[in-house]
């Protein structure tokens, strides 16, 4: 069984930075793909940013230039660094690991990122 253990978030100013970690344990079987998903008050939980085994990344256009995800294969983390952050990404961030389209994929129990005005 698969566990995805987020951490890094919590209260920052508009402007500021904050760098989440999302730890994996156990097989990497059927796993495409890494990303960070966030979902705010009232609204669908959205993609961030994606990263596949292979390193291509994607993400979302509201974030484009201000955050990056990364992974160390040797500490099965995944990263997303988040620089000049707006009130706008507040919401609770889930690392998810990508099965496609016949498995259900794996999540993380997400953790708060709030950004003050």
């Amino acid at each position: 069984q698969v566990q995805l253990v987020e951490s890094g978030g919590g209260l920052v100013q508009t402007g500021g930075s904050l760098r989440l970690s999302c730890a994996r344990s156990g097989s990497i079987f059927g796993i495409n793909a890494m990303g960070w998903y966030r979902q705010a008050p009232g609204k669908q939980r959205e993609l961030v940013a994606k990263i596949t085994n292979g390193g291509r990344t994607t993400y979302a256009d509201s974030v484009k230039g201000r955050f990056t995800v990364s992974r160390d294969n040797a500490k099965n983390t995944v990263y997303l660094q988040m620089s000049s952050l707006k009130p706008e990404d507040t919401g609770v961030y889930y690392c998810n690991a990508d099965r496609g389209a016949l498995l259900p994929d794996y999540w993380g129990q997400g953790t708060q990122v709030t950004v003050s005005s």
